[in-house]
């Protein structure tokens, strides 16, 4: 019974010794070295990244990737890519954006309403989205939702070259309709 008692509690004092608690907040942590540790090579973790510092996200690699592809007019591999990275980070707003855009490029306005959907939730209502929105509509030959939906992102970007460029590009959807 002794050994029980002796080994349950070394097991906690164990559990115990690999957390560490700052007297400042309060919160326990697991990840982040003390000031006098040591690596498992001999040297201190001064100056070392620990997981609260690193700002990479998984789906960083994918959205850029995914971009460098849509560039490349390759839409449907860089959909794949923008569908990875929402599946990596689903809040990623940038994702969502350019699942859309792709999309609208193969012509599957079914899932690029559902993505705009989406970004519109995690990036609301900026100059961007409603550019995209209405580029995608232009798409569809919806001009009066694109012509709407172009005048919201002027409104918020005046200055903004790209919605400038689409709005010249509707007038002149307008202009030479063909059959």
């Amino acid at each position: 019974m002794k050994r029980v008692i002796a080994a349950a509690a070394c097991l906690l004092m164990a559990v115990l010794a690999g957390c560490q608690t700052d007297a400042t907040d309060g919160v326990v942590r697991t990840n982040e070295p003390s000031k006098g540790d040591i690596t498992s090579f001999g040297d201190a973790f001064d100056g070392l990244k620990t997981v609260s510092d690193v700002e990479y996200y998984a789906s960083d690699q994918a959205v850029a990737e995914a971009k460098n592809q849509f560039r490349a007019e390759n839409y449907g591999n860089a959909g794949a890519l923008f569908f990875k990275a929402t599946q990596l980070a689903p809040n990623d707003g940038n994702a969502w954006m350019g699942l859309a855009a792709c999309t609208d490029r193969i012509h599957r306005f079914d899932l690029s309403d559902k993505a705009y959907a989406r970004a519109f939730r995690l990036v609301g209502a900026t100059p961007e989205y409603y550019n995209n929105v209405g580029y995608s509509y232009l798409l569809r030959g919806k001009l009066q939702d694109a012509r709407s939906n172009f005048l919201k992102a002027y409104e918020l970007a005046p200055n903004d070259p790209t919605v400038a460029n689409n709005l010249k590009l509707l007038s002149s959807s307008v202009q030479n309709v063909e059959r």
